[in-house]
């Protein structure tokens, strides 16, 4: 990314992909690969330099725009500060109410614990449905449940409550976000606090 500079000032963001004029003079979309740093600076055009470092991520955070800025003979982009998603649930005020937007008490926008809960929840769903088939033969003919079958579907109900249940104590985003995050282990295993539900097929 590239910005025009005209009087100390920034004047237009440029992506690089077109020629631009400047004054009476049409340039080629070339000067931003052929012409050197200090040519396309003597005619006002300065590659930006982007500071990432309060740039977090956005499946837990809400990053900023870029704020740019002209110092004299750079041009750079920064964040400001990211701020977390809700680990809760937003409910919907009495003002909502009084609005028509939705009921009191009722969930307005749904936290992170209760997305991420959903998702444990769907996951062991999917889990338990490779083998639900044995449950409805039990059902229906009186056969008894394999017991590996059984031992892993009891596994997998017990995963998922340890989980639901680490996330639903999670404190804040952050402690979220420390459950799920992959670490490399003595072994070279990878694996997150947080655990995952039993695979297995049969």
């Amino acid at each position: 990314m590239f910005a025009l500079v005209e009087s100390g000032s920034i004047t237009q963001m440029l992506s690089g992909s077109r020629g631009i004029t400047i004054g009476d003079t049409q340039y080629p979309r070339s000067i931003y690969t052929l012409w050197s740093e200090a040519e396309r600076n003597a005619i006002g055009i300065y590659a930006v330099e982007i500071d990432e470092s309060k740039l977090k991520d956005e499946e837990w955070y809400h990053n900023t725009n870029v704020t740019y800025s002209f110092d004299g003979s750079k041009v750079k982009g920064v964040y400001g500060d990211a701020t977390a998603k809700a680990h809760a649930d937003v409910l919907f005020t009495q003002e909502d109410e009084d609005n028509g937007l939705g009921t009191k008490d009722d969930v307005k926008v749904p936290g992170l614990k209760t997305i991420f809960i959903k998702q444990v929840k769907a996951e062991t769903a999917q889990e338990l449905q490779k083998t639900d088939w044995y449950v409805v033969r039990k059902a229906d003919t009186d056969e008894a449940i394999p017991s590996a079958v059984a031992t892993h579907r009891a596994a997998v109900r017990s995963k998922q409550a340890d989980m639901e249940t680490a996330i639903t104590n999670a404190s804040d985003t952050p402690a979220l976000e420390t459950l799920y995050t992959y670490t490399k282990q003595d072994n070279g295993s990878v694996t997150r606090p947080l655990g995952e539900i039993p695979i297995k097929n049969f």
